[in-house]
């Protein structure tokens, strides 16, 4: 048995976990960052992770500091323009569509799409940069005791390790959470996300595009232009019996279906990747920390797909943990540290979570005059400019 002392332990090698030991690292902090699984890092392996994140601007600043902006800048599309398309009529056409333009608020874009698989491979190049950052794939958290002076945690490998703060990113059945017995309200809608790219032969200009009929919106996020053609991230978000048939059709009918579902708004769409399907929750923790423990992104908070808004409350997350850090760095993983942590994210998360659940149930009404009722008021939110101001705003972080 090997027994270790570290400032940190990261649970969990997602992009979330990656980007804390990247942050924490930079920042000069002793990291071990673990999870069970080795990254899949190339577009097409098998696991590979087919969603896109969306690093909204307050992004940008974090991952400067953490030495990951500058990897990750050469691979990302401009997000320049959010579009609402409705096309909730008796036919799957286009009847009202609204461009929330980031040059309304700001001098840069919303933010910038990367795919995850990308994300993965470039952290986890950064990572090996850091003499301070050790990244263990293939090793998982199996025990985690806690005492008012540190944190001792058993890894898969073997170590006993002790540190100061153990950041728990390690998804939304985290076992680390489960650990500390911190519990979490669950609402499940019954949806699945099928994760997919395209190419299509009408640029997409940096723009966004969601399309709302029922079931769930349909999204095409921008790519960099893929074999030579203007290419999409797909989230197709519908009822999960639906997104598994959806799933399971030959490719020739499944691109009739998504081409339909589309309004062909860019051409006709054509399937460029595997086709991997998630399951659609809301989940909020009771509370963002135990002792020695902060929750971080799905570990503390799950949403569903829309607004760009589930790693970048992440972030949010990292951002108020590595101001704590820096200035009290005696204090890591205190519980005052801590429970200032939650008192400044919690009610925002919550706030944020309630937000895309109502959002959410808006984008899956079936019945004619709901769907009605919500182009009417997509209609009157547009109309005031103060009010669309204020929700690219809020929807950027200017409240986080």
């Amino acid at each position: 048995m090997t027994h270790q002392s570290v400032d940190i332990l990261v649970s969990g090698g997602g992009v979330a976990g990656l980007t804390a030991a990247a942050v924490f690292g930079a920042a000069g902090f002793s990291v071990i960052c673990v999870d069970p699984a080795p990254p899949v890092t190339e577009r097409d392996a098998e696991g590979s992770d087919l969603r896109t994140t969306a690093f909204l601007q307050p992004a940008q600043a974090l991952l400067e500091r953490a030495g990951l902006w500058d990897r990750l800048a050469p691979h990302a599309a401009n997000l320049q323009i959010m579009r609402i398309v409705d096309a909730g009529g008796p036919d799957p056409t286009a009847r009202l569509t609204k461009d929330f333009n980031a040059s309304d608020i700001s001098e840069r874009p919303f933010g910038w799409n990367l795919p995850n698989w990308l994300l993965r491979r470039e952290m986890v190049a950064r990572l090996h940069e850091l003499e301070n950052v050790e990244f263990r794939a293939g090793t998982g958290t199996t025990s985690v005791f806690t005492r008012e002076g540190e944190a001792r945690v058993g890894l898969s490998d073997g170590t006993q390790l002790r540190c100061k703060l153990v950041i728990a990113a390690d998804g939304r059945d985290s076992p680390v959470r489960q650990a500390v017995g911190v519990p979490v309200k669950t609402t499940r809608y019954g949806q699945k996300a099928l994760a997919f790219a395209v190419t299509h032969p009408v640029p997409h200009d940096n723009i966004s595009t969601e399309i709302h009929r029922s079931g769930g919106p349909f999204t095409l996020v921008p790519l960099p232009d893929y074999e030579g053609r203007p290419s999409s991230a797909v989230v197709w978000m519908e009822q999960g019996p639906e997104a598994i048939r959806l799933s399971n059709l030959p490719v020739d009918a499944f691109e009739a279906a998504m081409n339909a579902r589309s309004c062909l708004l860019y051409g006709p769409l054509t399937l460029a990747s595997q086709r991997t399907v998630w399951p659609i929750i809301s989940q909020l923790a009771e509370r963002m920390y135990a002792e020695r423990v902060a929750l971080v992104a799905e570990a503390a908070h799950v949403v569903p797909p829309i607004g760009a808004q589930g790693l970048n409350m992440s972030l949010g997350d990292m951002r108020v943990l590595l101001e704590l850090a820096e200035a009290a760095p005696d204090r890591l993983g205190d519980a005052k540290m801590l429970e200032t942590y939650h008192r400044r994210r919690h009610l925002d998360v919550q706030a944020r979570v309630t937000g895309i659940d109502v959002l959410n149930r808006a984008s899956m009404v079936s019945a004619q005059p709901m769907r009605d009722l919500r182009m009417m008021g997509l209609n009157a939110i547009y109309s005031l400019p103060a009010v669309r101001r204020t929700m690219m705003q809020m929807g950027l972080g200017a409240r986080g």
